[in-house]
């Protein structure tokens, strides 16, 4: 090849191909931008921390977090405005409803205010380390995938925190929807999830569920739809701070919400 003025050229192809691969994934990295969304209730005691870490583990990307606050009577509001006052409210953006109104309700309404091309998912409770977010993106960038899921229930992947009751509870309920719905992912019940936005729109608009039944049926017809899907192992922690909102009703609903997926999809 001649390369007298086509210096730059063939500089780029004297390059080994895994560093051109690294410096397309970086040249696309810069491009994005991240709106990670977390919705809140009584969560005064943990977002502090939680936005401290995204900020800490998320160095060097274009990002904001969009907290969806249900109307939380503990204060949670009040530490989210100095927090803006810290990080700028470019970078914090505090969304509020009057009263709780659902978990599925809450993404939606958080997306609506989303100016990023990817959405990130995720709990305000320190169940899902921001540690884990850089291998969300790298995963998303080496692949191509429309979504990057969080899943316990592969090799290095696990749960922390949980008794024996609430480990087998888990495993069967995500065992049953396995067998009854084949989705092609090992945990169709986490939450800690990248998508790309306007694959999350597209799905959103399918999607009747309103609580914890939301994931599961997220997850399902992105992949009856034919999306791209990856995962991540991470460690699921059980809150330190503040009471699970997880209880007998929500299981039944997940119970209704299965029977409701195998018969639409």
């Amino acid at each position: 090849m001649n390369c007298y003025g086509e210096r730059s050229a063939c500089w780029f192809l004297a390059i080994p191909l895994s560093t051109r691969h690294q410096i397309g994934m970086d040249a696309q990295k810069q491009k994005s931008k991240y709106s990670i969304i977390v919705p809140t209730y009584n969560e005064r005691l943990n977002i502090s921390l939680i936005i401290y870490l995204i900020f800490k583990h998320f160095p060097d990307v274009d990002f904001e977090v969009i907290v969806v606050d249900d109307g939380s009577p503990d204060g949670t509001q009040d530490i989210v405005k100095q927090l803006q006052q810290v990080y700028g409210e470019d970078r914090i953006l505090l969304r509020a409803r009057p009263r709780k109104m659902g978990l599925g309700t809450a993404y939606i309404y958080g997306m609506k205010h989303a100016s990023g091309n990817f959405v990130v998912i995720m709990d305000a409770d320190l169940s899902h380390h921001p540690k884990y977010l850089p291998g969300f993106l790298r995963k998303q960038l080496e692949t191509g995938a429309d979504i990057v899921t969080g899943t316990r229930y592969v090799k290095d992947g696990g749960v922390h925190g949980w008794n024996l009751m609430r480990k087998l509870t888990s495993r069967g309920a995500n065992v049953l929807a396995q067998t009854l719905l084949w989705p092609g992912v090992s945990d169709l019940t986490g939450s800690f999830r990248l998508y790309k936005k306007s694959v999350l729109e597209d799905i959103i608009s399918c999607c009747v569920s309103k609580g914890y039944v939301f994931q599961m049926e997220m997850i399902v017809r992105a992949s009856r739809k034919g999306y791209h899907i990856e995962e991540v192992p991470i460690t699921f922690v059980d809150r330190v701070y503040g009471s699970s909102k997880l209880g007998g009703s929500e299981i039944v609903e997940y119970l209704k919400g299965l029977v409701y997926l195998l018969i639409t999809t």
